[in-house]
């Protein structure tokens, strides 16, 4: 056997395990790296209402960010927006960055603060019709939230409706923001 011939053969030993490696890395990245408690939050890129620019993740670098995945036709993220309100309204000035995607793909810009509007949403909403924000987030339903600490660090991811402004939720934006946790039945805006 000559040399070529032998370089050949490890070269298609090393180069197949590569090769196979690097397919299931992509075909299988959700298993591999999924987005949870603890990792390291994802980059996102989605349009602000009725302008023609758009924010990713690192306009808000180095702030807690309260990450809501949802659509206006969704009950539950209708069930939700109150609480999410109620949060943003007693930790809003203290810094918390309340940022709601709608990923709705058949409903205008206008249908969509229409809907904020109607709800008395003053916390920022964005538009994603390309849905990209759902699988940089592998989001499994709607709405799907995430708890994001200055660091960049998901703190709490949350699938479904929640009460926002429970006392485990005030509590733990509160430690985010390093603002004093209100007690059981106390208002966060002291």
């Amino acid at each position: 056997m000559t040399a070529r011939r032998q370089w050949t053969i490890i070269a298609g030993v090393l180069v197949i395990p590569a090769a196979g490696l690097f397919v299931a890395s992509r075909t299988m990245q959700d298993e591999l790296f999924p987005v949870t408690v603890g990792s390291d939050a994802p980059e996102f890129r989605a349009k602000v209402l009725g302008e023609n620019r758009y924010k990713t993740l690192a306009d808000y670098k180095g702030q807690v960010v309260l990450l809501n995945i949802w659509a206006t036709w969704c009950t539950p993220c209708q069930a939700e927006i109150p609480s999410l309100q109620r949060l943003y309204s007693a930790y809003g000035a203290k810094g918390l960055k309340l940022v709601a995607v709608s990923i709705d793909d058949y409903v205008s810009e206008d249908s969509i603060k229409a809907f904020a509007k109607h709800f008395g949403v003053t916390f920022e909403i964005l538009h994603d019709s390309t849905h990209s924000i759902e699988k940089s987030y592998q989001a499994t339903g709607y709405p799907e939230t995430f708890v994001i600490g200055r660091e960049g660090t998901i703190r709490r991811k949350w699938i479904g409706p929640d009460d926002w402004s429970s006392q485990g939720n005030r509590s733990l934006v509160a430690q985010l923001l390093g603002v004093e946790t209100p007690r059981a039945g106390e208002s966060a805006d002291r």
